[in-house]
């Protein structure tokens, strides 16, 4: 009886470390950063037909505005406003992401929420799970609804 007592111990000991493990060797957990990726288009790739009570300044404010927020917040943010071309964009991402960790990425609705954005939307999702493992994803509706959705994944630092 001692003899299976022990042996049912070295296994559930076995199990705790196991788990234990799998828990630290997950990338999300390991991470000690509450860097924030910003990502978007640059207002100048935008078709402002789509968006006739929009312009490129009137946007380019409001992302400006939309970033100061998130700072004034305590959030440690990279921006990277890329182009509409997916080969671009992902050239863009991989210089802005160079040498950074980040926890969180959120990509802004101008390149979600536009069937013509479809590819380069993908090809970001790829890239930044290439370049950072385990990071999570937020989308906002608009520059001014990132902080409540960052707020959903990450505490400013």
């Amino acid at each position: 009886m001692v003899r299976a007592g022990a042996l049912l111990m070295a296994a559930l000991a076995a199990v705790g470390i196991t788990a234990y493990l799998m828990r630290t060797e997950n990338p999300v957990a390991q991470q000690n950063t509450n860097t924030v990726l910003s990502l978007g288009l640059r207002p100048s790739a935008v078709d402002y037909s789509h968006y006739p009570q929009l312009d490129e300044a009137t946007l380019t404010a409001r992302i400006a505005a939309g970033e100061n927020a998130l700072r004034e917040a305590g959030f440690d943010i990279v921006t990277c406003q890329v182009p509409a071309d997916p080969d671009a964009a992902e050239a863009a991402l991989r210089e802005c992401a160079a040498g950074g960790e980040f926890r969180v990425a959120m990509i802004g609705a101008g390149v979600r929420m536009a069937p013509e954005h479809t590819l380069l939307f993908e090809r970001l999702i790829n890239v930044a799970t290439d370049l950072a493992p385990g990071i999570r994803f937020c989308f906002n509706t608009s520059p001014e609804t990132t902080i409540d959705a960052l707020r959903r994944w990450v505490q400013p630092g």
